[in-house]
């Protein structure tokens, strides 16, 4: 009798719980499944445990835009306990699709539906065994033996025929604990649990840097609804000088939740193969990012927002954005958060969606598949032109949260200032940090903090920065690049002395991007371009050059499905 194919899941978090999912729904008897988790409980990971959440933390996404698990959250919420709910202030008569969840009540409900999964898995004769409090500490390929070995803590060592790299987010540590005042991220946020009597430096303003907004202004002060229901801020009388700067390169703040038609953001939208290919062998072997703005935003705002159409019709990426960044920077940045907040209330009161920004959003994924196709120049356009715009709009902030810093902003306690992209961090040897940036006017600025939080949101690592010796020195994996498709653009641009561009032995212009190269199937590939059939990568903050775009819980979806198909070599149209 044939062996059991092994598979090992590195990582228990969301895309862990996808990608169980995923096992667990192909009814396969012919396999085992081991899984191996960093802490002692399955589904939450970082964003939704401590390491990323505190009571007033919430997600950015309804129940209804989450992919399908096992249990509707609506149905879940009325299993939790009452006390539970009380705590996080849910009443589970009243509670639907359409409403947002903190981020630690989200996590108990994937806990949940990895239970539920397991419990499936067992009564279907799928061999599953979970690990817990098991960090693994290295990854080791042996081509001759078709196996791949996973290191635990330095000292286990166990052998599959196929293992998935979902150990997600990483915040790495650079001065945080030897700079007295300096954060690297606001992760744990427990740590940002203080009080503070003086002006904080927060660097970004996404949804990280809110996260850190939250906390600290909880611990300095406290928000009160008055019978409008307008909520205010009132600072602590010994956090009397508390406040905090947000430093944004644009000078812009994230775009707000409104309702989406289509809560799933039409994954059908994006380029099939064929079409794919055909953009290819018509442009030099790169997929051209004009093309799949033309299909993915243009062509699906035909027949919604005609007339929006008709206005960017003629646009390329270039005028688009500076159309749409124009008209972001006629208002402060606070004045157009409360006209984009009246907007969302008005969208989602009439169930009807503000359809430029849910095409961009639909875009976003859309590319995110086929991005490693882009030639140098179009993914330096991307970087530099469109993702600036898709990461302020898509950011969805949740209602309460645009309120509490409308709050704080009242109470001349927060505010934001652009600081643009030759900003720099001294750090002084007594500690804290001094903000060095040039104002809108020219004038050069160099402000001291003594507190400092870096929120630029989970980083792209390096090639370097990849955990696992054994795949870097085994040549297992291989640095991320794209090639230029002009070679005179690659050598202007290296001879211009950009440290991300190289020249291989054959005289070809390459983009140096972040993390590892990947193909198609999310299997990790050698310098040669040779694909390793049993080690898939979907670990995010080591895919970013290739996946520009991860958007949560809808690329765990995607990047399970695709996975999968490939280990148990199914046809590529089988839904599961």
């Amino acid at each position: 009798m044939k062996d059991k194919k092994r598979i090992a899941i590195l990582g228990g978090g969301p895309s862990g719980l996808f990608m169980y999912k995923r096992f667990v729904d192909a009814n396969r008897t012919d396999i085992t499944i081991d899984i191996f988790e960093r802490k002692k409980s399955l589904g939450a990971g970082m964003p939704y445990s401590a390491d990323g959440a505190n009571d007033e933390h919430i997600t950015n996404v309804s129940g209804n835009e989450i992919p399908e698990l096992v249990t509707p959250i609506a149905e879940w919420i009325r299993t939790v306990a009452p006390e539970t709910l009380r705590h996080f202030h849910i009443d589970a008569d009243h509670f639907n699709d359409y409403k947002v969840l903190p981020r630690l009540l989200f996590g108990q409900y994937l806990s949940a539906q990895f239970s539920l999964l397991k419990q499936k898995a067992a009564g279907a004769g799928l061999a599953t065994n979970i690990y817990f409090n098991s960090e693994v500490t290295d990854i080791t390929d042996h081509p001759q033996r078709e196996t791949v070995v996973v290191e635990i803590r330095g000292q286990e060592h166990f052998e599959y025929d196929h293992v998935i790299i979902c150990t997600g987010h990483n915040w790495p540590l650079k001065h945080e604990g030897t700079v007295p005042g300096y954060f690297d991220s606001p992760y744990p946020p427990a740590k940002l649990a203080f009080k503070v009597n003086h002006a904080v430096a927060v660097k970004g303003s996404s949804l990280t840097a809110i996260d850190a907004i939250r906390t600290l202004a909880r611990h300095n002060g406290t928000f009160i609804k008055g019978e409008d229901g307008t909520l205010s801020y009132h600072p602590a009388e010994d956090s009397a000088g508390f406040s905090i700067m947000m430093h944004s390169r644009n000078g812009m703040l994230p775009a707000i939740r409104f309702h989406l038609e289509d809560s799933h953001l039409q994954k059908e939208a994006v380029l099939s193969k064929e079409e794919v290919n055909s953009n290819r062998a018509a442009n030099g072997g790169f997929l051209s990012l004009d093309y799949v703005f033309e299909k993915n935003f243009k062509d699906l705002l035909k027949d919604r927002q005609p007339e929006f159409y008709a206005q960017i019709a003629a646009m390329d990426i270039e005028a688009f954005v500076a159309l749409m960044m124009e008209l972001r920077e006629r208002l402060a940045p606070f004045q157009l958060f409360k006209a984009e907040y009246t907007e969302a209330a008005k969208s989602i009161k009439r169930k009807e969606s503000v359809y430029w920004k849910e095409m961009l959003a639909v875009l976003s994924f859309a590319m995110n598949y086929p991005a490693k196709y882009f030639s140098a120049e179009d993914m330096q356009r991307l970087q530099k032109v469109l993702m600036p715009l898709i990461s302020i709009v898509i950011a969805f902030v949740p209602q309460s949260s645009v309120e509490e810093l409308l709050a704080l902003h009242d109470a001349g306690v927060l505010d934001l200032v652009s600081v643009g992209d030759d900003s720099h961090i001294e750090i002084p040897g007594s500690g804290g940090i001094v903000y060095h940036y040039t104002d809108e006017e020219g004038v050069p600025h160099a402000v001291p903090y003594q507190t400092f939080v870096d929120c630029v949101g989970q980083p792209h690592m390096s090639f370097q920065e990849l955990p696992y010796e054994g795949l870097r020195s085994g040549k297992t994996v291989s640095p991320a690049r794209l090639l230029f498709k002009d070679p005179s653009a690659g050598r202007a641009a290296m001879e211009n002395g950009n440290e991300h561009v190289a020249q291989d032995t054959s005289g070809n212009y390459y983009l140096k991007v972040p993390g590892i190269t990947i193909n198609d199937n999310f299997q990790a590939m050698d310098e040669y371009n040779a694909l390793n059939e049993r080690i898939y990568m979907m670990a995010v903050p080591y895919i970013g050059g290739f996946n520009p775009d991860y958007s949560g819980l809808d690329f765990c979806e995607a990047a399970s499905s695709t996975i999968i198909k490939s280990i148990l070599q199914l046809t590529p149209d089988l839904h599961l």
